[in-house]
C-alpha cells in the first residue's frame, strides 16, 4: 500500500514556508531503485532551486561524454579566470591548473566545488552556457519534464528550477546507465594536501547501509539531499528538499529510508506514473527571508549546544559516527587523458550576488 506523506498541499506551501519551515515541509519522493516503484511522495511536481544537486547532471554529462568518446576520467579539466572567481563552496585552484576529470568528479561529490563545475563545464564545451544546453538536453532525453537548468554548480539562478520527481528520475539514471561509476557517490572524504573535506551527506557515516549521493544548499533553495541506502539487497532512494538544517535533511531522509525498507511497496505506482496535482505552484518557493536571518541561525546554533555538533531527531542516525571516514587523496595533475575541441571563449566573469546572510560553516555547496 503506497503511502502519501502529503503534509502540506502543494498550493499552500508557498504561504507556509513564506512564514517558517515547518518539519517535512518540502518536496520529498521515496523511490525503491530496484523496482522504479514510489513507497512515498509529497509535491513531487513542486518547483524547486536544486542548489548543488545541480552537480548531479553536471557529473552525469561528464559520464555521456565519457561514454561517447570525447574525454575519458584521465582527461584535462582546466581551471579559468571566470571558474577561479566562482563563489564558495570552492577549492582555490588557482588560474591555469589542471586536473584530471576524475579527480574534478570526486571534489564536485565531496566538497561540492563550484569553481570545479564551472571549469569542467568550459573543459568540455567551451562555455557554461553551452555546458547548460547539454544539461538541458539530458534532462530531456530522461523524460524531466519540470527542471531547466542555466549553470552547472546551482549557484542560485531563478531560471534554475527542477522537482523532486525529476531528481529520483536523474538519481536512477545515474544508477541504471552508469553502474561502473557508483562508487563516486559513496566517498566519505577526500584530502588535498592537508586539507580533510568530509562529506556533507551525514547519512554516510550515520544510517546503516547508506551509499550515496549527494547535498545542496543556497538561500533561496534551503538544504537538500538525495540519499540512498542498501540493506538486504534491496536499495532505496530519498529525495528530500527544502529543509531548514542539515540536521533537519538528515532526520527526514534517514525516517523515510528506514519507513521504506520496512514496506514491500507491492502495490506502489512506477515513478513514471506519477501525475501533476495541478495544484502546483507556478515558481519555487524562495526561502532565504525564512533560511538565512540571524535569528533561524541562532536557533539552529542553540540547538546544537557548546560543543557545536549536530543534534539529530531520527532514531536510525547514530549520535556518532559508525567509523572513521575513509580517506581519498586528490590532486591537480595527472591529466593524460583527450582534451575535447572546443572553442576558446573569454573568461569574462558575471557579478554574482552573494546572499544577504551566510554563516561561515554554510558556504553554499553542502
Amino acid at each position: 500500500m503506497t503511502i502519501s506523506a502529503r503534509i502540506l498541499p502543494a498550493a499552500g506551501l508557498a504561504f507556509a514556508l513564506a512564514a517558517a519551515v515547518p518539519a517535512g515541509a518540502g518536496p520529498a519522493v521515496l523511490v525503491d531503485l530496484g523496482t522504479g516503484k514510489v513507497l512515498e511522495e509529497e509535491d513531487a511536481f513542486a518547483p524547486w532551486y536544486p542548489a548543488s544537486l545541480t552537480k548531479l547532471m553536471t557529473t552525469f554529462v561528464l559520464f555521456r561524454a565519457i561514454k561517447a568518446g570525447e574525454i575519458t576520467l584521465q582527461s584535462p579539466v582546466r581551471i579559468s579566470e571566470r571558474a577561479a572567481k566562482e563563489p564558495p563552496s570552492k577549492m582555490g585552484y588557482k588560474p591555469g591548473s589542471v586536473l584530471t576529470v576524475d579527480n574534478a568528479i570526486k571534489i564536485l561529490m565531496v566538497k561540492s566545488a563550484n569553481d570545479v563545475a564551472t571549469a569542467v563545464a568550459e573543459s568540455l564545451t567551451g562555455s557554461r552556457a553551452e555546458f547548460a544546453k547539454r544539461m538541458n538536453a539530458e534532462a530531456a532525453r530522461l523524460g524531466m519534464s519540470g527542471s531547466h537548468f542555466f549553470n552547472p554548480h546551482g549557484w542560485h539562478a531563478d531560471e534554475q528550477t527542477v522537482t523532486a520527481r525529476d531528481l529520483a528520475i536523474l538519481a536512477m539514471a545515474m544508477r541504471n546507465e552508469f553502474p561502473e561509476y557508483r562508487h563516486y557517490y559513496s566517498i566519505e572524504a577526500i584530502v588535498s594536501g592537508k586539507t580533510l573535506m568530509e562529506n556533507h551527506n551525514d547519512l554516510i557515516l550515520r544510517f546503516q547501509g547508506a551509499d550515496g549521493m549527494k547535498t545542496g544548499y543556497t538561500c533561496p533553495s534551503g538544504f537538500n539531499l538525495i540519499a540512498t541506502a542498501t540493506r538486504g539487497g534491496r536499495s532505496l532512494l530519498a529525495v528530500v528538499l527544502g529543509e531548514s538544517s542539515v540536521e533537519a535533511r538528515a532526520d527526514k531522509a534517514a525516517n523515510m529510508l528506514a519507513r521504506g525498507f520496512g514496506l514491500p511497496g507491492d502495490d506502489a505506482p512506477y515513478l513514471g506514473q506519477l501525475r501533476p496535482s495541478g495544484k502546483e505552484p507556478a515558481s519555487a518557493v524562495n526561502l532565504r527571508p525564512v533560511i538565512c536571518t540571524s535569528e533561524h541561525w541562532k536557533a539552529v546554533t542553540e540547538a546544537r549546544g557548546p560543543e557545536g555538533k549536530p543534534v539529530y531527531t531520527s532514531p536510525h542516525l547514530s549520535k556518532e559516527p559508525l567509523r572513521e571516514p575513509q580517506v581519498i587523496a586528490v590532486a591537480l595533475g595527472g591529466a593524460t587523458g583527450p582534451k575535447p575541441d572546443v572553442p576558446e571563449y573569454a573568461d569574462v566573469p558575471t557579478p554574482t550576488p552573494r546572499p544577504d546572510y551566510t554563516p561561515e560553516a554554510m558556504a553554499q555547496g553542502g
